[in-house]
């Protein structure tokens, strides 16, 4: 099994969900590895929930350049394949558009394969690779279903529009007219959210778990 005498170099964050550490295997690769085995009981199954929800992500992206890849999991641990590079917010994007017309591309090929990320403000979840190519990372709220299916259009809309907020901050003069009137276009699943869902969220995270989204930047460790 992958990773069984594998060796921690750092750790990346740890919250009620989990630890995630970045690890190297006995032959030298290196892996991202996220371990449930010390979740607080109460907290078991949501963090099983969410780790399986990447897992079966990572499986139906299998092969999709610029994004991890799934090494293991095994209802504790979740391996999946390092990807050089850092977070937006530490290598930001200024002023290249280049980044966001392949991180438009990038999210194509994730719709065609009938995944949407759902979880793209998080400027977190968005690489900028040691080439300057965007990936992508962290599928534990990713929704699966049909390419076509009108939810998961719908959906495939919301990260888009993540993106082009994104870009809209590094590259402000590059958003042409028709990503304009896109950004302005909210959903119906954005007004639910903000309505109902994001005060739910804000008292579970700040006040049960003691952790805020630090303004899209993740978790704090």
């Amino acid at each position: 099994m992958h990773g069984d005498d594998a060796v921690e170099i750092q750790a990346l964050k740890a919250d009620s969900f989990g630890r995630i550490a970045l690890m190297r295997d006995d032959d030298g690769s290196a892996f991202i590895r996220r371990d449930l085995r010390h979740v607080p009981t109460w907290l078991r199954l949501p963090a099983w929930w969410l780790a399986r929800r990447e897992a079966r992500a990572l499986r139906a992206i299998d092969g999709m350049e610029d994004a991890p890849r799934l090494l293991r999991w095994d209802g504790r641990i979740l391996d999946r394949s390092y990807l050089d590079g850092a977070a937006m917010h530490l290598r930001p994007p200024h002023g290249d558009v280049g980044y966001f017309h392949a991180a438009r591309r990038l999210l194509q090929a994730l719709h065609r394969r009938g995944v949407a990320h759902n979880d793209l403000a998080k400027e977190a979840n968005w690489m900028v690779r040691e080439d300057g190519r965007p990936a992508l990372i962290d599928f534990q709220l990713a929704v699966r279903g049909a390419p076509r299916a009108r939810w998961l259009r719908l959906l495939a809309r919301e990260d888009l529009r993540h993106l082009l907020k994104h870009k809209r901050t590094y590259c402000p003069g590059s958003i042409t007219p028709v990503e304009r009137r896109l950004l302005k276009r909210t959903s119906w699943v954005r007004e639910a959210w903000f309505a109902s869902g994001k005060p739910v969220y804000r008292f579970v995270t700040r006040r049960l778990l003691r952790w805020e989204d630090n303004e899209g930047r993740g978790p704090r460790a």
